[in-house]
């Protein structure tokens, strides 16, 4: 008999899984969400919120490619934080990419909803209730992510692809180049309402378009070739996103007034409705299903393998650790994980769920300079073999520490009680782990890389 405890996880993905991964987590940040920073600070506040998250998260894009082509163990960060700084922050951190993946599904599946609930409006249908699709899109992605990977991230592949193509199409189809567009933008921009003070409270939401990117490396351990694979995907999803996000604020504010893009549930779904276009509403309609469901995919991915990976490690009960004897899948993470992102889509507001997902988020990108900076001190180059070296280091570490900072007090802003509750939430955590938990970690097998001993030791 064959104990599911002992089965490794199998490598069969390339950089385009990669690819699909990043940027399938992270493309619903153009279809719903990265609004609201519109209505915090107006149309000019979230293209400088855009450019600014684009510019933080590059240089998380460039930190985890070397890092995890390196370390190319499931978990990512938080594996990252085991071999490089330690068990307290590696715990923290594994939490943080469980508890941001995890909300980031919540808002994906009530998307999901209020996207059925708004096309039964459409057609007549008044009063739909969108429970019954928030349960069945998690629990469809949940049997899929449990059946394989290589099935789960095809999938991805195929639908993210679909959802990219479809933002290109809505801007071609808008004619900016022809004086018969439907764009307005000489009518609907306005100066920034709210001053500088509402560009960096737009700063909070300006995350949500590229939120997830960092998931890429929860793949390490299933990539067929991570020296290559992953930074090749994780780079080329930062791209992808980045012209994405600027294609999608160009149309929308240029269809629609801020005052009410700012609080739009589906902003690139409403902007087809603004073209007339039946042909376009379909197919951002359709884009925009697809964008959620691929994100929602990915989250599942990605916050299970964080989990697993910590039950591997005995950070949590070993019983998470365990890997299906058939599907090769991290199976029980993933089962264990559904009823916690339906708790959160089925009972909280969709800005608070995005607001949590983007604060467990924050605190995982404020770890990686200080990771950055003592991995390349502990090991320099030359100690050992990395599959990608990113320039200009410690640069990309010092802006993204300092955008962080920015990012947080924006985030103050807006939703300091939630900031607060965090916080002290991962206190009460690591003071579990250091007294209670710890004690069955085993110590002498955290460090699992073939490497020389660091120096200074």
């Amino acid at each position: 008999m064959v104990h599911a405890t002992k089965v490794g996880l199998v490598r069969v993905l390339g950089p385009a899984h990669v690819w699909a991964l990043g940027v399938g987590i992270v493309l619903v940040g153009e279809y719903m969400g990265w609004n609201f920073a519109v209505g915090k600070g107006g149309a000019y506040a979230a293209l400088i919120a855009c450019w600014f998250a684009g510019l933080l998260y590059s240089c998380v894009a460039m930190i985890d490619s070397e890092v995890t082509s390196t370390v190319a163990a499931a978990g990512g960060q938080y594996t990252q934080a085991k071999h490089i700084v330690g068990p307290l922050m590696a715990f923290n951190v594994g939490l943080y990419l469980v508890f941001a993946y995890t909300m980031l599904e919540a808002a994906n599946a009530l998307t999901v909803g209020f996207l059925m609930e708004t096309v039964a409006a459409m057609a007549g249908h008044e009063g739909l209730n969108p429970q019954p699709f928030i349960v069945l899109s998690i629990l469809f992605l949940a049997w899929l992510n449990y059946r394989g990977v290589l099935a789960t991230l095809n999938f991805s592949l195929v639908i993210t692809a679909v959802a990219f193509v479809a933002i290109l199409i809505l801007f071609l189809g808008t004619a900016p180049w022809s004086d018969a567009t439907p764009l307005r933008h000489a009518e609907l921009m306005t100066d920034l309402p709210y001053g500088w003070l509402g560009v960096l409270a737009a700063m909070h939401f300006g995350l949500w378009y590229y939120l997830g990117i960092e998931g890429t490396c929860q793949a390490a351990e299933e990539v067929r070739s991570p020296a290559r694979s992953l930074p090749f995907g994780t780079l080329a999803g930062i791209m992808t996103l980045v012209i994405a996000a600027t294609l999608t604020w160009y149309v929308c504010v240029g269809l629609m007034p801020w005052e009410y893009l700012g609080q739009s549930g589906v902003p690139l779904f409403d902007a087809a409705r603004m073209t007339g276009s039946t042909a376009l509403l379909v197919l951002l309609g359709v884009g925009t299903l697809f964008a959620t469901l691929a994100s929602a995919n990915g989250c599942i991915n990605d916050a299970s393998r964080a989990w697993f990976s910590m039950g591997r490690d005995h950070y949590l009960p070993a019983w998470f650790g365990a890997v299906h004897p058939v599907y090769r899948t991290p199976y029980r993470s993933i089962i264990f994980l559904v009823p916690i992102a339906l708790v959160f889509a089925l009972g909280a507001p969709l800005d608070q769920v995005v607001t949590f997902s983007i604060l467990s988020g924050l605190l995982g990108y404020t770890f990686m300079p200080f990771n950055m900076i003592m991995f390349r001190r502990k090991w320099p180059l030359g100690s050992i073999k990395r599959g990608y070296v990113h320039p200009m280091h410690p640069v990309p570490a010092i802006v993204l520490i300092l955008l962080c900072a920015v990012t947080f007090f924006a985030v103050f802003l807006g939703y300091g009680t939630q900031l607060i509750a965090m916080v002290v939430f991962y206190i009460v955590a690591s003071l579990w782990f250091h007294l209670r938990r710890y004690r069955y970690v085993k110590r002498a097998d955290q460090f699992t890389m073939p490497w020389p001993k660091p120096q200074g030791y």
